[in-house]
C-alpha cells in the first residue's frame, strides 16, 4: 500500500498537485497562465517543504500521463522522472480518464485498483 505521495496533474487544463503525508491530504492548484519548467518545479519543491514531505524509498511520485498538452506532460514527467532519479522514490503514472475526481477517495481507489503503472518510459539520453 502507498502511504506517502505526490501526485502531479499536469495536462494544461485544471493542473493540480496532491500530497499525501502521514494520511493528511493537501491539494495545490496551478496557475493555468504560468506552464513551465521553471514554475513547477518550485511549486512542487515549495508544496513539499510546506508540509515536511520527506523523500525517500518509501515516497511515491504519481504522475498524470495524459491525454492533455504534450509540453504540460512532458515538463511534468521530466520533473516527475527527476525525483525519482534523485531521491530514489517510487514512479508510478496514471491515465486521465482513470481519475474521475482529484479527491483523496478517488486516488486511493486507483491505486487499490493497481491502475497505477510502474516503470514509465525509460528514456535514452544521447552522448
Amino acid at each position: 500500500m502507498i502511504n506517502n505521495f505526490l501526485i502531479i496533474s499536469c495536462i494544461g487544463k485544471d493542473d493540480k498537485l496532491g500530497l499525501r503525508i502521514n494520511k493528511d491530504f493537501f491539494t495545490l492548484n496551478l496557475d493555468q497562465k504560468k506552464n513551465n519548467n521553471d514554475y513547477l518545479s518550485l511549486k512542487i519543491n515549495d508544496f513539499l517543504k510546506t508540509h515536511k514531505a520527506e523523500l525517500d524509498e518509501n515516497f511515491t511520485v504519481i504522475v498524470n500521463q495524459g491525454p492533455g498538452s504534450f509540453s504540460s506532460i512532458r515538463i511534468a514527467l521530466a520533473i516527475a522522472k527527476g525525483i525519482k532519479i534523485s531521491k530514489n522514490v517510487i514512479l508510478c503514472g496514471y491515465k486521465n480518464s482513470e481519475l474521475s475526481k482529484f479527491d483523496l477517495k478517488s486516488i486511493e481507489k486507483l491505486l487499490n485498483e493497481n491502475l497505477t503503472e510502474k516503470n514509465l518510459i525509460k528514456p535514452v539520453y544521447l552522448s
